[in-house]
């Protein structure tokens, strides 16, 4: 019988099989992975403590490029989600192995875990960045600043339609009107979604920013003359009915973007 730790290392395994050897744009062939921690009833104060301590400095030992850690603004579910990266699929399986065995990680979790295990579940999805994602990070901002999370689902056949509108006027568009453009990606090669999901975050002075921005982009006759030429050389929405999903993230105290 396979336990909940099995699993959480089998999981880099699988990268062979989900992750490309080299992203669509020449310029960013990283392997990404976006995790999402949903802690035990409790723990996430010690979850965090032990990334905080030990997990990010031993990634970034073994090779694991850390990029961002957030909570949700709104976080009655108990989530951390992070955002790593590797600069290919071979790299990603090499450093989670080195990571998996090495003492000071197996030390730490049996130690964090004396008193019950931190998590209740672990989710991973791989990412490939788009042609058009910034391949350089956002500024650090103050205190206030607030992420985006956003997963669009298009409607068939519509993925390429929908990231060529990004690509020609969305991103731009958000820049013009005070977002900032953190990066932009689709599930690597194999998986189920792969061909009908852009994954991407924006990061906002604040709430009331992202707000006004919003407001100021969806006004915007650009964008109001993009969306209806895009719709209507498609015959419809780009994106299924309630198909975009938008969560605000906080940056933790030890993430990289802040």
């Amino acid at each position: 019988m396979i336990n909940r730790r099995s699993v959480l290392f089998l999981i880099p395994a699988l990268a062979l099989l989900l992750c490309p050897a080299h992203a669509a744009d020449p310029t960013d062939s990283r392997c990404y992975e976006l995790r999402t921690y949903t802690a035990a009833a409790g723990k996430l104060d010690a979850l965090l403590s032990r990334f905080r301590n030990t997990t990010v400095g031993l990634f970034k030992k073994h090779g694991i490029t850390n990029i961002g850690y957030w909570t949700p603004a709104e976080n009655t579910d108990r989530k951390l989600i992070y955002l790593i990266s590797f600069p290919s699929r071979e790299a990603r399986e090499a450093s989670f192995k080195a990571f998996g065995e090495d003492p000071e990680w197996k030390t730490a979790l049996k130690e964090s875990e004396k008193d019950g295990k931190l998590t209740d579940k672990v989710e991973s999805r791989l990412l490939t960045a788009t042609d058009f994602s910034p391949t350089a990070p956002v500024a650090p901002g103050g205190p206030a600043r607030v992420y985006e999370l956003r997963t669009y689902t298009a409607s068939a056949g519509n993925l390429p339609k929908l990231l060529s509108r990004f690509r020609d006027h969305t991103v731009e568009l958000f820049a013009k009107h005070g977002m900032k453009n953190f990066g932009y990606w689709t599930p690597a090669a194999g998986d189920p979604d792969s061909d009908n999901t852009l994954i991407y975050l924006l990061a906002h002075d604040s709430e009331a920013a992202q707000a006004a921005s919003f407001a100021a982009f969806r006004a915007d006759p650009v964008w109001v003359e993009a969306k209806a030429a895009s719709e209507k050389a498609a015959g419809g929405p780009l994106t299924v009915l309630d198909g975009v999903k938008t969560l605000n993230l906080i940056p933790t105290d030890f993430s990289p973007a802040k």
